[in-house]
């Protein structure tokens, strides 16, 4: 695990192991110790998992609880979420508000991030943009991640709460789509 600091946000990964490991980001992020595996069952009611069933953005509000209990990302592959479903039902549940894909598999797709995307997005959101950028540098395409994210990214930082993100979020998504 990297090294903690007293804002350091200990990231968890329950990876479903759906991916090529050599593509995997998720292993990428376990492999040069950015975060630590975990099982389903190791999932705890204050995690903040994150997770597109839920219903309440990721906001700096939760920085707190991301700090004392940690922040989980479960990797499963997109075109069968369902089967995520356990993981991603377990602990307190945060989605993340939009953002575009930069991977190689979704670039320029709404909300189709991969896990270190998501987790890069999560820590930038909770206020721990050195952390965040750490993370995303682990792919040649972290950059590009931030760079057409940044305004968004920017926005949802600031906000106080969940529905602080979700009224930016509709800003965002009126400019871009009327």
């Amino acid at each position: 695990m990297s090294k903690q600091t007293s804002t350091s946000i200990n990231v968890f990964i329950c990876n479903f192991h759906t991916c090529n490991p050599k593509k995997c980001t998720a292993t990428r992020i376990v492999k040069f110790r950015k975060a630590r595996e975990i099982r389903i069952n190791q999932i705890k009611s204050k995690h903040i998992v994150l997770t597109p069933f839920s219903e309440i953005a990721l906001s700096p509000a939760d920085k707190e609880n991301a700090i004392n209990y940690g922040l989980v990302g479960v990797d499963c592959s997109w075109n069968n979420i369902e089967n995520g479903r356990n993981a991603l039902d377990k602990g307190t549940g945060r989605s993340l508000p939009f953002l575009v894909a930069a991977n190689p598999n979704n670039y320029g797709f709404p909300s189709k991030l991969s896990t270190l995307e998501a987790i890069g997005a999560a820590l930038y959101i909770l206020g721990n943009k050195d952390q965040s950028k750490d993370i995303l540098s682990l792919v040649s395409w972290g950059v590009e991640f931030l760079k057409i994210n940044q305004e968004y990214l920017d926005s949802y930082s600031s906000a106080k709460n969940s529905k602080e993100v979700v009224k930016k979020q509709a800003k965002i998504m009126k400019d871009l789509y009327g």
